[in-house]
Formats: structure tokens, C-alpha cells, sequence
């Protein structure tokens, strides 16, 4: 969980005094579907797995994204 909230502080687009685990990407951080390509992006990069782009559509929150990888994790490792 701190790993994905500690790539997101690193996006410059991202306000870090506004961003939780519950904060909604086009919602409360005002990111559009282009930012989002670029966060699942940055995770792919960061915890050295694909996400489908089918699965990436649907992550719309950090601990929707803590969720999905701690899911996967075990099937990559």
C-alpha cells in the first residue's frame, strides 16, 4: 500500500495533501483517462507485472489498485 501511495505522490499531477487510499482519480484528484494509462503505467513499472488493460479500466482508487496487485502478486512471484 505505501509502495502504490508512494508512486502516486511522485506523479506531478497529484496533490499529495489530497491523496488517501480512497481517493477517487477523477473525482477527488481531478486526473483524466489519460493520467490514469499513465498511473497503471507507473505501477507495471513498479511492481514489474503487466495489468490488463480490461483491469486497468475499472482501477479507480489507490486501494483499488493495493487490492488488485496484492491479488496478483502471488500468481508473479
Amino acid at each position: 500500500k505505501d509502495r502504490v501511495l508512494y508512486v502516486l505522490k511522485l506523479y506531478d499531477k497529484i496533490d499529495p495533501e489530497k491523496l488517501t487510499a480512497e481517493s477517487h482519480f477523477m473525482k477527488d484528484l481531478g486526473l483524466d483517462s489519460l493520467d490514469q494509462v499513465e498511473i497503471i503505467m507507473a505501477m507495471e513499472d513498479e511492481f514489474g507485472f503487466e495489468i490488463p488493460d480490461g483491469d486497468a479500466e475499472k482501477l479507480m482508487c489507490p486501494q483499488e489498485i493495493v487490492d488488485y496487485i496484492a491479488d496478483k502478486k502471488d500468481v508473479y512471484e
